[in-house]
């Protein structure tokens, strides 16, 4: 069996997943690990054992072992920069979303990796979630018939989005509802994306942050599908990493309707009240195995490396989720609906109502 060198940069809570995961797979010979805070590198690396743990990342990009490199670190103004370093180096990359801040950032990662013949996805590790799947094969294979209408609705706990939007001011739509854009364009494919028109609603990260809580997108599709995703992260933080999502594919044969909230497993403790388990979007350890999706999307890019298979989500797909994001922003701040494919000025006013670094 063939095995490769790995390195993980950035070992947070999704970069410590994926290095626990690499640590563990047949397929890595290797792992090396970056991390700027030492405290957190000391911990992951006891418990992955890597070859190399370092604070710079760029020691890891050098090492002609290392084949891939996986790339969580933040804030997310580094992901385009470091991505390119390693798609320069003649690495192979799964990159956390964003990917990118901008468009033209996007396409220039795009384009090195083409031109270097390098396997290149973005974190969105809801595809690896079974609910989700569901979705896609019933629409490929007819149980549906003809899709009409999606309905996505996602909110996570302000904790959660008080920790994501202290990093960037990015809006729900970039760093949430980015989650199920992506989702229901995989399953809608081939049509694409023609209009967005969304609104958002201000509450309690506004005087903190300056975001908003949540944000309301309709996308219609070339042929006429209506794709519908609220998104917000300002719930109450009863348990701090609960993610709560409801999800409806009707079709002119069926419709599918699936509870993600999550609220299926109930401990009660008199320490901790009452808490959800296993109700995290990437997953956690649960012993032996592990429940959630992110470990699975980990493998997967793992195996698409070493036995040369297409990565699941295709950057270009990933550059789409990112355009109707960004469309979405500025509809909400025009009160207007929003035409793609965003060019010219129209381009300029989404990356200005999107980008608040």
């Amino acid at each position: 069996m063939e095995q490769i060198g790995v390195g993980v940069i950035g070992t947070g809570w999704c970069g410590g997943i994926r290095a626990v995961t690499a640590a563990q797979s047949p397929l890595v010979r290797s792992l090396q690990i970056a991390e700027i805070r030492n405290e957190r590198l000391t911990e992951v690396a006891e418990r992955t054992q890597p070859t190399r743990a370092t604070t710079d990342y760029r020691e890891i990009l050098a090492d002609p072992e290392i084949v891939a490199v996986m790339i969580s670190a933040t804030p997310e103004t580094t992901h385009h920069p470091m991505a390119l370093e390693a798609l320069r180096a003649g690495k192979h990359v799964l990159l956390e979303k964003p990917m990118a801040l901008t468009l033209p950032e996007a396409d220039e990662l795009i384009g090195v990796a083409e031109t270097n013949g390098l396997k290149f996805t973005i974190g969105y590790s809801q595809r690896f979630n079974p609910k989700q799947a569901l979705a896609r094969r019933s629409i490929d294979d007819g149980t549906l018939g003809d899709p009409v209408s999606v309905l996505i609705s996602r909110h996570i706990t302000r904790g959660l989005g008080d920790k994501i939007s202290s990093r960037i001011k990015l809006s729900p739509a970039a760093m949430e509802a980015t989650h199920d854009i992506d989702f229901a364009l995989w399953c809608l494919e081939p049509r694409r994306p023609v209009r967005v028109y969304a609104q958002e609603a201000l509450g309690v990260l506004k005087p903190t942050r300056d975001v908003a809580d949540t944000m309301s997108i309709v996308i219609t599709m070339d042929d006429g599908v209506v794709v519908t995703v609220g998104a917000g992260w300002s719930l109450p933080p009863g348990y701090p990493n609960f993610s709560s999502t409801w999800i409806e594919f009707i079709g002119t044969d069926g419709a599918l309707l699936m509870d993600a909230t999550y609220k299926d497993i109930i401990l009660n403790t008199m320490d901790d009240g009452v808490v959800f388990p296993l109700s995290t979007m990437p997953g956690e350890s649960v012993g032996h195995v592990y429940a959630g999706p992110m470990e699975r999307e980990t493998q997967h890019f793992l195996e698409a490396v070493v036995y040369d298979r297409p990565v699941m989500v295709n950057p270009r797909s990933a550059r789409q989720t990112m355009e109707v994001y960004m469309a979405a922003d500025l509809s909400a701040e025009r009160n207007q609906a929003v035409e793609l494919p965003l060019v010219g000025e129209q381009a300029e006013q989404a990356l200005e109502a999107s980008v608040r670094v």
